[in-house]
């Protein structure tokens, strides 16, 4: 379709305020600009074992969203925030399972995509002869974070995340692809991480390659927590398992440090679907599973070792901890347990009976990192975890 008049994308703005966003932004449905380097990303293979990234018709998407949806003309950007400030009793305690900002209530997919969809409704509703789309929240072959700053929402920290000038980096980003022309907003141009390297410098794995020579932030997601806990469906390396201490999922110590996100975080209003939550338990008289804002690593794990697989879906159906499974939590916790059983006698002396018992597991993964987990507990940390 073509032009859709003026004071629309005003409208728009608000709705998207009103559904929750604290940042929106428009862009024209452009080529990317990223192509080539994202290309030498995979070539390189520093995506891992996510195949999703490498495939041919997902490399040719990303680069022109017209592979997407063919008549797309614009893209609405928003930004829905999750910061919380974590309680200083248990922030730095070994014993505590450490579970992503983000992923500790609903998950941000199904949260960003129903207003998404509110806001395609509005869209529709308020142009004559109606407005076509496609909302995506992390899920498509779409370049989100290009996007959102050619949308005028940020720039791309040393740390690869898209960081806001006002709010720091704890956000969530959704597109809607439409097939109107809306008035684009001004793309961010400035890079303002300066000379600051404090990411680069906290990564305990050392995912994090700074800057090509381009300027484009560069990480190795084969070293990534979030990768390891996440989205790797095998062992995790044995070399990087001590550096991950207890962090199950997911992992925010690159926002942590960052100077933008330490001053305007805490400043954020935590959206509602975001609040930590105690999840159902599956079976009938069982009290609720631990809210996931430091959740006892012993506990949880036994909570966990009880459920069978399809139990653990049915519980963590609405909650991002779904995706790695029973057995890919488990693999992280017992890899916590084991950091955890290195930090003391008395520790050691906790975890290894939940360690045994998931020695025991039928999942060979869960068997393999809970036997590394019982090493770890013999092991003196100061020499660096586990025999490898």
């Amino acid at each position: 379709m073509t032009g859709i008049g003026s004071g629309v994308e005003d409208g728009l703005r608000e709705q998207a305020r009103a559904l929750g966003f604290g940042l929106f932004g428009i862009t024209k449905a452009a080529p990317s600009d990223h192509a080539s380097f994202y290309r030498d990303w995979v070539a390189a293979g520093r995506h891992g074992t996510m195949g999703y990234l490498a495939r041919s018709d997902a490399v040719s998407r990303r680069a022109d969203l017209r592979a997407t949806m063919e008549d797309v003309r614009s893209v609405v950007v928003v930004g829905h925030e999750y910061h919380r400030t974590d309680r200083s009793e248990w922030v730095d305690d070994p014993a505590r399972a450490v579970v992503a900002r983000y992923a500790r209530g609903e998950d941000y997919h199904d949260v960003i995509r129903a207003k998404l969809s509110q806001l395609l409704d509005w869209l529709d509703g308020s142009v004559p002869g109606g407005v076509r789309g496609r909302a995506y929240v992390d899920t498509g072959p779409i370049l989100e974070r290009e996007l959102a700053r050619r949308a005028g929402l940020g720039w791309f920290g040393r740390n690869t995340m898209l960081i806001n000038p006002g709010i720091g980096s704890y956000f969530l980003l959704g597109t809607l692809l439409v097939d109107a022309d809306l008035r684009p907003d001004e793309p961010f141009e400035s890079d303002l991480c300066g000379s600051c390297s404090a990411c680069l410098e906290a990564c305990p794995t050392g995912a994090l390659l700074g800057r090509d020579e381009d300027g484009a932030p560069v990480m190795d997601a084969r070293r990534c927590i979030s990768y390891l806990t996440i989205e790797l469906r095998g062992s995790i390396p044995a070399e990087l398992r001590p550096a991950i201490g207890g962090r199950v999922f997911g992992c925010d110590i690159c926002q942590e440090v960052c100077p933008w996100s330490k001053k305007f975080g805490p400043r954020q209003e935590l959206q509602p679907e975001y609040e930590a939550r105690a999840w159902p338990a599956d079976r009938t008289g069982e009290p609720p599973l631990p809210a996931l804002d430091g959740p006892d690593l012993v506990e949880f794990a036994e909570r966990l070792l009880a459920m069978s697989g399809r139990e653990y879906r049915r519980v963590f159906a609405a909650s991002p901890l779904e995706r790695p499974g029973r057995s890919g939590m488990l693999r992280n916790l017992c890899v916590g347990l084991g950091n955890l059983g290195a930090t003391s006698p008395e520790a050691a002396a906790r975890v290894r009976p939940v360690l045994a018992r998931a020695a025991r597991d039928r999942s060979e993964l869960v068997r393999e990192h809970a036997e590394w987990g019982l090493r770890a507990c013999c092991h003196d940390p100061k020499s660096g975890g586990a025999d490898r």
